[in-house]
Formats: structure tokens, C-alpha cells, sequence
């Protein structure tokens, strides 16, 4: 297994600073395997609660009476199963001297924020972990994370064969887990279903109503189950940016599936020939180098948009961050040109910095202000916002 050592530095620097953190992200992201890293490395006394297995909710009957006697690390894995958990945190949480940290897993945004919001207000810090990055697997390695994705078991697996296979289970039992155990009461063929029919639209400005015409549901029903693969981290939802510069902009978000390798999975994409020749191949690869973008920036989601005119002009991605505007254009060519859209945006949208991220292997200036950067270089060539 690979080491991921600066998500191991985040999580130190977290516990150093909060009696509680929260590791969030998609069941089999290596949540769990983290953890034990950051108890193997620092060498702390820890106690490990898994949720999901009922000897340890079986511990947790009476849950201060378990928890309050231990010291070091405490790692509870699956917490949205016990939400009832969080009073007895923000009580330990308060003690003097503060003998034990605690580090909470969860697999689901909205339950574990909503419920710690409420009660560990300013004694809790998140951290959300993605996949495997190109800073982690290197970038000779920046094709078969493209297609494979980021899931661990799916990089590391034996064959393309094997990865594609462990994707495709993983996509035919995750929803189903996931609705049983946040007891939503959603239906999961039916979220399934709209999971695969989502994975054609990958790339593309949101229209409830179309979606919901296709599927033969109402818009609020579309957004909901837009809402459940956001919320389990199986989607992601980049804002449109608009500001009063007299042009029509676009005011629907852009949806795209987080990882690359499910994707390809859902349609039916074994091999790099098969991507190659796909007509999703550009936004597959838009959304993996916007994904990489925004890790390696650091950046929040409610720093990063993306930019368009009904007349044409776009921008793949937009970070603000205070009077700094980095604008992001993703190209799947060795050989990018600046384009008008591109002058457009860097105009209209007062861009401190364009770059055009492409497939290639050099880097270049294309115009005042504008970089021709390979993907590949991204974690070297650009520097994370302060």
C-alpha cells in the first residue's frame, strides 16, 4: 500500500489543535487504514470502535462509561450509526487536560455534520479524504489513475481486469449499503439507476428538468437523489460563478462523479483504448485534472465555480481566495492554443492567472498571463494558495 503521508501530516496538525476530528469520505477510500498509519506513526495508546460491528456497539451501550476512561487516541469508524455519540464527545471533549483525542469516521456528510454541528461546535475540525492523488502515486502513474480512479483496491488491484471488476461490485453494492444504513428510505435500485443514467451527464451543466423527464420523476425527486450521491461523496457540485458584467452567464452548477475510475467503470470503459475512443474521454478528463486541481490548491468547495456565457464562452474551473483568481482550463491535447473563451474569461472575470492544463509533457507560456501546464506537473509546478 502506498504511504500517504501528507494526508497523515493534515490529521496530526487537526488532533494537535481539536480535542475531536472528523475523517470524512466514500466507504473504501482508506479511512480506517489511515488511522491505524497515524497510531502506527505517532505511537500513541489508541482504542479502535468499529461501528458497523456489533461487539463494539455492544461497548458503546453505555457510552460515557466506555469512553471516559481512556486515554490517547480514540477512533470511533462509521459514526453516522451512532449519532446519539456526539453528546457524549462534546462532554469529554470539554475535560480538563483533555487526556484523550478523538477521531471520528464517517462514510456520510450530511448526518455526522449536521449532528456534530449541533453539539462540538468549535471542538471539532473535518477533513475530507479522496482517493489516491497524482502526489501519492507519482506522475508516471497519471494514466492508470485516470482510468482505474482513485479507490485504493482499485489502483493497486493485480490487472486492469481485476480493477474493473472490484468497480463494478463496488457500484452494484454501494448503494444499497449506504441507504440501509443512513435509513433514508430511498429506493436503491431507483438511486441506482439515476447513479448510471448521472454518469452519462458527467461534465455537464445541471437541468433538473431534463433529468427528471429522462428518469420519469419530479425535479425534487432528481435533486434528492443528486443530493444522496453529493452527500456520499460519489458526486461533486461545482457553483457557477456569475457577477454583473452585462453578459448572460450561466446559473446552473456543473455536476461530475468524483471518481474517474467509477465512471469509466459505469460505462462500460475497460481499457485506455476504450476511453480514448469514448465521446465522454474530454470530460472524464476535465473532471479527474479539475479534481487534482483543487486538491493540490488546497482550495475549499466554496472557493472553486466554474464560468459560462449563454454566447459560448466558459471556464472549466474558477478559485477565489480574497483578491486572488485563478481561472483553469482542461485540455486533453498535447499541443493547447489560447482560444477566444479563454481571452474572454481572463478579461471579463479579472483573472490573476490562467493556466490550461493538458495532456502533455512540457510546460509554456501561451500569452500575458497564461501557462500551458501538463497535469502531470501540477503538484510541482503549482503552488498551493495561502
Amino acid at each position: 500500500m502506498l504511504k500517504r503521508s501528507r494526508q497523515l501530516d493534515v490529521l496530526q496538525r487537526l488532533l494537535r489543535q481539536f480535542p475531536v476530528v472528523g475523517l470524512i469520505g466514500a466507504r473504501q477510500v482508506g479511512k480506517s487504514t489511515l488511522a491505524r498509519a497515524l497510531v502506527a506513526r505517532t505511537r500513541r495508546r489508541a482504542a479502535f470502535f468499529d461501528l458497523e460491528d456489533p461487539r463494539a456497539r455492544a461497548r458503546l451501550d453505555s457510552p460515557m462509561l466506555a469512553l471516559e476512561g481512556l486515554r490517547g487516541l480514540v477512533v470511533l469508524d462509521e459514526i453516522q450509526r451512532r449519532p446519539d455519540l456526539f453528546p457524549v464527545l462534546r462532554v469529554l471533549a470539554d475535560r480538563h487536560r483533555r487526556p484523550a483525542r478523538f477521531l471520528v469516521l464517517g462514510s456520510a456528510s450530511p448526518p455526522l455534520l449536521r449532528q456534530s454541528s449541533e453539539t462540538l461546535a468549535g471542538r471539532i475540525a473535518y477533513h475530507e479524504l479522496s482517493g489516491f492523488d497524482l502526489s501519492e502515486v507519482g506522475p508516471r502513474a497519471l494514466e492508470r489513475l485516470w482510468l482505474r480512479g482513485g479507490f485504493p483496491l482499485s489502483f493497486t488491484a493485480g490487472t486492469e481486469s481485476a480493477s474493473f471488476l472490484w468497480r463494478q461490485q463496488f457500484v452494484a453494492t454501494f448503494v444499497e449499503r449506504e441507504i440501509s444504513a443512513l435509513e433514508l428510505g430511498l429506493s436503491p435500485a431507483t438511486i441506482g439507476r439515476f447513479w448510471n443514467m448521472l454518469a452519462h451527464y458527467h461534465g455537464q451543466t445541471w437541468n433538473a428538468a431534463e433529468l427528471a423527464r429522462a428518469f420519469g420523476v419530479s425535479e425534487k425527486t432528481a435533486r434528492s437523489y443528486l443530493d444522496f450521491l453529493i452527500a456520499t461523496f460519489m458526486a461533486f457540485r461545482l457553483a457557477p460563478w456569475h457577477e454583473n458584467i452585462g453578459k448572460r452567464e450561466v446559473k446552473a452548477p456543473k455536476i461530475y462523479l468524483s471518481d474517474s475510475g467509477l465512471l469509466h467503470a459505469m460505462l462500460g470503459l475497460r481499457t485506455r483504448d476504450d476511453l480514448l475512443g469514448h465521446p465522454k474521454r474530454g470530460a472524464s478528463w476535465e473532471g479527474f485534472a479539475i479534481g487534482q486541481v483543487i486538491s493540490r490548491l488546497g482550495a475549499h468547495p466554496r472557493e472553486c465555480f466554474f464560468w459560462g456565457l449563454h454566447s459560448g464562452a466558459e471556464l472549466d474551473l474558477l478559485v477565489v481566495r480574497g483578491r486572488v483568481r485563478l481561472g483553469f482550463e482542461v485540455k486533453h491535447t498535447d499541443s493547447p492554443a489560447m482560444t477566444p473563451s479563454m481571452r474572454s474569461a481572463l478579461d471579463k472575470l479579472r483573472l490573476s492567472r490562467l493556466y490550461v492544463i493538458h495532456a502533455g509533457e512540457a510546460t509554456f507560456p501561451l500569452a500575458p498571463k497564461v501557462t500551458a501546464l501538463p497535469l502531470r506537473r501540477v503538484w510541482t509546478e503549482l503552488s498551493e494558495l495561502r
